[in-house]
């Protein structure tokens, strides 16, 4: 062998040697992170530490999340991944997958031959499943060309070969579909099954899951919702794949590939499913800052109420800004929107699916279309015809201020003048709202503003007396729509409803539900000196003498009126606050009996669990428990509670409100065509309507819930000029009937069954308290006597 030759082998081995020292260097510069940037172990240890926040339901079903629109994500865990989905991404996406520790030699060997050798575009990729996984993890620049993709490649396997080290298999396939991006808001195999197929991930099929395996080619590229054709093509590439790796049959295969692509599309809308108020009302209450009176949100006068009830909540509410309270592992307040809390909630979701059908069914399918057709000849409509022009421009320019279109304009230094023409220009309006689904239309920014106040609201509320488990929660009719929640935001007079806590009073003042009075008009002279008269429609048994429960079941004024002037007006209002209302603003006058204050359905619905609780007040709870991302438990949380009254005085109450539904105002209850299950159910509830019909009221309870239901307009002065219409029996009362009605008669599955008493000793009476067998009257025995 000739020198030249020698020197040549030499060189290629000098050559050679070279090539594979500096492969050793590169790889050893990524590994060690000298050359480009390769994660830490912390890192690969954790490659995926923001998740949506779940609430998730008592009965287990997650009813949301909270996310920022981006990333969505919800975690999946293997055992919850449908067989199909596993099988469908080995087989299209890395086939030798369960062989190789990262880095496939042997595509990567056919991708470079065919590639760059034979330069044959569809060679197919090198890549496997865990390199892609890197990619998606840790490179944060796209690369728009070969060349980058080649520099991009020695870290992805790099980071592949680790990440190989530190995860099994399945660990790896699950990060893999926890993390893709399968569009459409869809971020993470938990949202896409839900998004595409109204499903969880464990519940896809073969060609379910083939579709989404096939969106990640290119999920842009493969969108079902928009290249529905293309993405059937691409799921049958995928069926083919699965069969060609023994995974499925030929005649399945076949009999898969011709059936259409059929979606069940869900909208990624924090807006819509299940309990979508209450979802606003913890993300509000939970992410809470500590009250300071600097903060905007309370620098006017009207605005220190909600000062007093935030710092009371700060200091006695755990649940109440708990994201600021506490500290995750980096030292860091928590984030609803990234640390992958499961916030578990007390909502029962077939509960809150009975509570937004019955409101449904009372607003959009009764209420609403009688609304419509009394305000269609009216000129002052949706307000009422006792109105002056001037006072609905007072009310419409409110309104207009306080929309963001408006702050926008007026931030942007646009005159008050110029705004109002903004506002009275017609221009096309998208998605205007509708009972039968929004619409497109040619509208004016202050006729939506009066279009839309057309719409009765409402809030609705049940719990648990017992427990304080709040089990449904509707805060209106539309929450895409109408936000403002009507359950704990907003807070309206109660009427008659009102009178209960009057009568308490009462009864703990030595009076009895048998005791009588003549039902005649009351004139009480008030502190201030001035005649107080408050009028009663009724004329039934008018000049006769009737009996405080007969009173109270008709929720007859005269003898409201008459209690109210044996008793303290400022022992009431002490009362008051005892059962829990918080509107520091109630003030001791007489007619405070007859409900003029203003409270939510959230304070009355508590308050009423006095009667069942033997005289403690509950106070509502969300939240039973918090956990992390692990699973590890954070927090844990419990009602509250206060004494109020004594449970003799609540054993009066209960006899004189079931009275209410048994031969009063509340009589629709007991309606056997309405009601066919709760109508036999042991119940005690009132009746409420404000002056002009505002406000319609009714609250109830059972041995086993309590449940509270306000209707009635955005204004005050929006509302039905008809009693038929716009009184608690008729409007707020069908509510709670139909809720109830359907809890009782799924018992079987709640667990609320309708042969259960209220807890009341048998050798009780009402008007005699305590007697024994021989009916003489006991005293100073309690209900642990007996």
């Amino acid at each position: 062998m000739g020198k030249t030759v020698k020197r040549i082998i030499l060189g290629l081995w000098i050559l050679f040697a070279a090539g594979v020292l500096a492969l050793y260097l590169i790889f050893t510069g990524i590994s060690r992170g000298w050359i480009g940037n390769i994660p830490s172990v912390e890192d690969l240890e954790s490659p995926i530490d923001k998740f949506a926040t779940q609430v998730i339901s008592s009965d287990g079903v997650v009813l949301g999340s909270y996310s920022y629109a981006s990333d969505n994500r919800v975690w999946v865990d293997f055992e919850d991944l449908s067989p199909y989905l596993v099988k469908a991404l080995i087989a299209t996406e890395d086939v030798r997958f369960q062989d190789h520790s990262g880095i496939d030699l042997k595509a990567l060997v056919r991708a470079i031959v065919k590639r760059v050798i034979l330069q044959q575009r569809s060679a197919g990729g090198g890549s496997t499943l865990t390199q892609q996984l890197a990619k998606q993890l840790y490179t944060e620049h796209v690369a728009h060309n070969s060349v980058q993709r080649a520099l991009q490649k020695p870290t992805e396997w790099v980071i592949a070969v680790k990440l190989e080290r530190y995860y099994t298999k399945e660990e790896i396939l699950t990060l893999y579909l926890n993390k893709y991006d399968f569009v459409n808001n869809a971020v993470g195999i938990y949202t896409a099954s839900y998004t595409y197929f109204g499903k969880l991930p464990s519940e896809l099929n073969a060609e379910e899951a083939a579709t989404l395996v096939g969106m990640c080619k290119n999920a842009s590229l493969y969108n079902p919702r928009r290249r529905p054709e293309r993405t059937r093509e691409r799921r049958n590439v995928v069926l083919s794949q699965m069969e060609k790796a023994g995974f499925l049959s030929q005649e399945l295969t076949d009999s898969l590939q011709a059936t259409d692509l059929v979606l069940d599309y869900h909208k990624v809308d924090h807006a819509e499913g299940l309990a979508a108020y209450l979802r606003m009302y913890l993300r509000l209450r939970m992410s809470a800052q500590q009250p300071d009176r600097k903060m905007s949100k309370y620098s006017h006068s009207w605005q220190q109420q909600q000062f007093y009830e935030d710092s009371l909540d700060w200091e006695q509410d755990p649940l109440f800004g708990w994201c600021n309270k506490n500290l995750n592992a980096d030292g860091n307040p928590y984030n609803l929107y990234t640390d992958g809390l499961k916030v578990y909630v007390t909502i029962d979701s077939r509960m809150q699916q009975y509570a937004e059908e019955a409101v449904a069914a009372q607003l959009q399918d009764y209420l609403q279309p009688a609304f419509f057709q009394a305000k269609k000849r009216v000129k002052t409509a949706p307000f009422t015809s006792n109105i002056t022009p001037e006072q609905i421009q007072s009310i419409m320019n409110r309104a207009m201020e306080d929309t963001d279109r408006y702050r926008d304009l007026r931030n942007a230094g646009v005159s008050r003048d110029s705004i109002i023409k903004v506002f009275n220009t017609p221009y096309r309006m998208k998605n205007l709202f509708t009972y039968d689904g929004p619409v497109d239309t040619f509208m004016s920014p202050m006729d939506s503003l009066r279009y839309l106040k057309f719409f009765l609201r409402t809030g609705f509320m049940c719990m648990e007396p017992k427990t304080g488990h709040v089990k449904a929660y509707v805060g209106g009719p539309d929450f895409s729509t109408f936000q403002y929640d009507m359950v704990t935001m907003g807070r309206r007079q109660v009427g008659s409803t009102m009178k209960p806590y009057l009568y308490t009073l009462a009864m703990e003042s030595g009076y009895s539900p048998c005791d009588q009075t003549i039902n005649q008009t009351q004139t009480i002279l008030t502190e201030s000196g001035q005649i107080w008269q408050p009028r009663d429609d009724g004329k039934q048994m008018l000049g006769q003498l009737v009996t405080l429960k007969w009173g109270l079941s008709r929720s007859n004024n005269n003898i409201t009126a008459y209690l109210m002037s044996n008793l303290s007006p400022y022992a009431f209002v002490n009362l008051l606050h005892e059962f829990g209302l918080r509107n520091r603003a109630i003030e001791p006058v007489l007619s405070l009996c007859l409900g003029t204050c203003d409270v939510s359905v959230e304070e009355m619905v508590s308050a009423y669990t006095t009667f069942v609780n033997h005289g403690i007040r509950t106070t509502p709870l969300y939240v039973t428990r918090i956990e992390d991302s692990e699973g590890n438990i954070l927090a844990q949380f419990s009602a509250r509670s206060n004494e109020v009254v004594s449970e003799e005085s609540t054993y009066k109450m209960i006899d004189m409100m079931r009275a209410v539904v048994n031969e009063g105002t509340g009589t629709r209850l007991r309606s056997k065509n309405l009601f066919p299950t709760f109508y036999t159910v042991d119940c005690g509830g009132k009746t409420g309507t404000t002056d002009n019909h505002s406000d319609a009221w009714f609250m109830g309870y059972t041995p086993d819930l309590v449940a509270g239901c306000w209707v009635g307009g955005e204004d005050r002065d929006i509302h039905f000029d008809d009693m038929d219409h716009g009184q608690g029996a008729h409007a707020a009362l069908p509510i709670f009937g139909m809720f109830m009605d359907k809890v009782y008669a799924d018992s079987a599955n709640l667990g609320y069954l309708p042969s259960t008493r209220f807890d009341i000793p048998e050798d009780y009476d009402p008007c005699a308290g305590f007697v024994n067998s021989e009916g003489d009257i006991l005293d100073n025995y309690s209900i642990d006597s007996f």
